[in-house]
């Protein structure tokens, strides 16, 4: 283990890195009904392949991450990209307009594209091209994207990551509808029979939050998970006493047995290229180049701030064994393509596990076993409550902010860029527009003051790419 992982080397343990990978597996265990709910118009595409996607997502997500484990010995989770699935989504249904295709078909379609991308990037990452795309990105820009991702984790746990859905399928959320209503009446009558839920998981994310900030203060190794954990219970008790329902009626007759002859009949090895090429060259073209620009970008956002927020960079704000790194999402994108699910990415809950304590790979592989183990116990870690991740992604996103004493504010190429960016992650969800924007308005500021010859070649051609990706209309 310690020949593998080099534990000492990073001031770890095998314990603080088994927490820290499950602390991070809790954050993200969403994605595994989330992804294929959101693939499948929420099962409306039919059971078989929602369980096709559903064993995909844990198949290409324990891959990934084993491999960012394994190869590049790095802290960090793979996962299908938030975003970057629903944006699969709609390319299935346009697929289905363009082609008159069935939507397995035209599914079995877009795979093609997934896989493309997935050996453009293995190409690149192979090449050093991703890597010299990362050093690429000026120095005050990598700095802030730490930050930004903290502000988008903030966003997540406090705005979107806790929904609350009615009787009639309306969903509220807790910033915008909670927080944001004028007055706690108000907020009743617009929510009806949603609003004592509402209240249970508004008390849930700030015992959890504050548990978490409790058990960190008297130095308690995996703060984190446990004050996750505590949340669960709370929010089991609340659902228990107070809603009237049982917390874990999903687990009555739930199965544990992996669907995988619905896997072999839907997705797996399923790649439909005759329907691929029915889209049309300059679509095709168009969708790849936009999937690899997202995902890159987001991988490499997701990277650069969390191995800042964990000391890994060196004075350059370069990772080691960066080339792996970048490699193992590449290598989870081809086997997703082959199994049946969207674009595989770093996932920023992985800063939940930094935090926990996790420096090493041992800490993604503990992740990636426990994806493997769900394709058998995905029902119970169906019923972890969302209020419960969002405690720690609140927490984690609060530390991660603290990285902004890094910036120089008196640097107006630096403020400035940095600032859009803590503004522009969270609200469009998306780092890698977020890092987009920075380097635009870097490049623009450098060329206003006279000092353009300072902007590296590359820089600029990234600004461009991500000018034509913003306003194109082809």
């Amino acid at each position: 283990m310690e020949k593998l992982f080099k534990l000492k080397e990073n001031n770890t343990t095998v314990r603080t890195e088994v927490i820290a990978g499950l602390t991070t597996f809790m954050t993200m265990a969403y994605i595994i009904a989330l992804n294929p709910n959101l693939l499948t118009g929420f099962g409306s595409q039919g059971q078989a392949i929602w369980n096709g996607v559903f064993l995909a997502t844990c198949i290409a997500s324990a891959v990934g991450t084993l491999f960012m484990g394994f190869v590049a010995n790095k802290p960090f989770a793979m996962a299908p990209g938030m975003g970057l699935n629903s944006f699969f989504a709609v390319v299935v249904s346009n697929i289905v307009a363009i082609t008159g295709l069935t939507y397995l078909e035209s599914f079995r379609a877009a795979l093609c594209i997934i896989l493309i991308e997935g050996i453009i990037f293995i190409i690149l990452s192979v090449l050093n091209v991703r890597e010299k795309i990362v050093e690429a990105i000026p120095l005050g820009v990598r700095l802030g994207i730490g930050p930004a991702i903290g502000m988008m984790l903030m966003n997540i746990g406090l705005g979107s990551n806790a929904g609350v859905y009615n009787s009639e399928g309306s969903a509220f959320y807790v910033m915008k509808d909670f927080f944001g209503a004028l007055t706690a009446n108000y907020a009743s009558n617009a929510m009806g029979d949603a609003y004592p839920e509402m209240v249970l998981t508004v008390v849930t994310m700030f015992l959890g939050l504050f548990l978490i900030i409790f058990l960190d203060h008297k130095k308690i190794k995996g703060a984190v998970l446990y004050g996750m954990l505590g949340a669960s219970v709370v929010f089991w008790a609340g659902e228990a006493i107070f809603l009237g329902r049982n917390p874990f009626e999903k687990l009555i007759g739930a199965s544990f047995l992996p669907p995988f002859p619905d896997l072999a009949e839907t997705t797996l090895f399923s790649l439909n290229f005759k329907g691929f090429l029915e889209i049309g060259w300059v679509t095709v073209t168009t969708l790849i180049v936009t999937f690899c620009i997202i995902d890159m970008f987001d991988t490499i956002g997701t990277l650069v701030g969390t191995a800042s927020r964990a000391g890994m960079l060196d004075k350059e704000g370069r990772m080691p064994k960066m080339k792996e790194a970048l490699l193992a999402d590449a290598v989870g994108t081809v086997t997703g393509s082959l199994t049946g699910t969207s674009t595989v990415t770093t996932f920023v809950e992985s800063a939940s596990g930094v935090e926990a304590g996790g420096r090493t790979g041992l800490t993604a592989v503990t992740t990636g076993f426990m994806f493997l183990l769900c394709m058998f116990i995905a029902p119970i870690a169906g019923i972890i409550p969302a209020a419960a991740t969002s405690s720690a992604l609140i927490y984690v996103g609060f530390l991660m902010v603290s990285n902004l004493k890094l910036i120089d504010f008196s640097d107006f190429s630096q403020m400035i860029p940095v600032a859009i960016m803590l503004i522009a992650m969270p609200i469009s969800s998306s780092i890698g527009h977020g890092i987009g924007l920075a380097l635009i308005t870097y490049s623009f500021i450098k060329v206003c003051t006279g000092k353009a010859k300072e902007v590296s070649w590359l820089t600029y051609v990234l600004s461009l790419l991500f000018i034509v990706k913003f306003f194109y209309v082809g």
